[in-house]
């Protein structure tokens, strides 16, 4: 059984297919890149994988379920997707005790995630007065607060300097290494050449590649093989 197994998924807004009957497994225990260029359906699909839009046809499940009807999602799925979704009059502390309350979590594990991303001094700081790049840590505090065995991630490098990509390359991989799944989506192509086991490329919606990294790229460079599946598009 696949971690995440999308099937003939169809998402229609209007008379536009923004996933186009799009069919892929994620594999357990592997970081899989997820790209396309803008508007190619990659949000859309992570959007219907955890439950915050309704496929018009198919199915998007994790661990053969819909994510509603998973049994504890906090500790099945841990999502990125924006990192706009905490109370910015808050302190990054709070904003995640609030969830860790809502979720029967400990407050020690608030400590626990707030030093695994590197924002233990920031602990005390309100929201709204982080960088971009620290919101992005704080989401992914978020993400891991009730210790998943998959994460789903939306361009979480966004915001992030060299320095902090270089550090989250190595955050998803010891997360790998500790067997979890992450399926990440990110424009980053060198970065995720890098980074990533596994490889799933998408275009107006439809699958166009995927497989291994070197399945995918040959003996060329990640980027090279996107431009020419792509047409071009970044």
């Amino acid at each position: 059984m696949a971690a995440i197994a999308i099937s003939g998924l169809v998402k229609t807004y209007g008379k536009q297919n923004a996933v186009d009957n799009l069919t892929a497994n994620i594999a357990k225990g592997r970081i899989t890149g997820f790209l396309g260029p803008n508007g190619a359906g990659k949000s859309t699909t992570l959007r219907c994988l955890v439950g915050l839009s309704a496929p018009t046809s198919g199915t998007a499940l994790i661990y053969d379920k819909r994510y509603r009807d998973l049994d504890n999602p906090l500790s099945q799925v841990g999502t990125v997707l924006d990192s706009r979704g905490f109370h910015p009059a808050l302190t990054g502390k709070q904003n995640l005790r609030v969830v860790a309350a809502a979720a029967g979590i400990p407050d020690s594990r608030v400590d626990e995630v707030l030093e695994m991303v590197e924002l233990k001094d920031a602990a005390g700081k309100r929201m709204k007065n982080y960088s971009l790049g620290m919101k992005q840590r704080l989401a992914l505090a978020g993400a891991i607060l009730g210790d998943p065995e998959i994460l789903i991630l939306d361009e979480p490098a966004n915001g992030l300097d060299p320095a902090g990509i270089a550090w989250l390359r190595k955050f998803l991989r010891k997360l790998a290494e500790g067997g979890r799944t992450i399926l990440v989506s990110s424009h980053q192509l060198a970065e995720m050449q890098n980074t990533v086991d596994d490889v799933l490329i998408i275009n107006k919606g439809k699958l166009i590649a995927s497989g291994s990294m070197k399945e995918v790229i040959g003996d060329g460079s990640l980027e090279d093989a996107f431009l020419a599946l792509t047409g071009g598009e970044l």
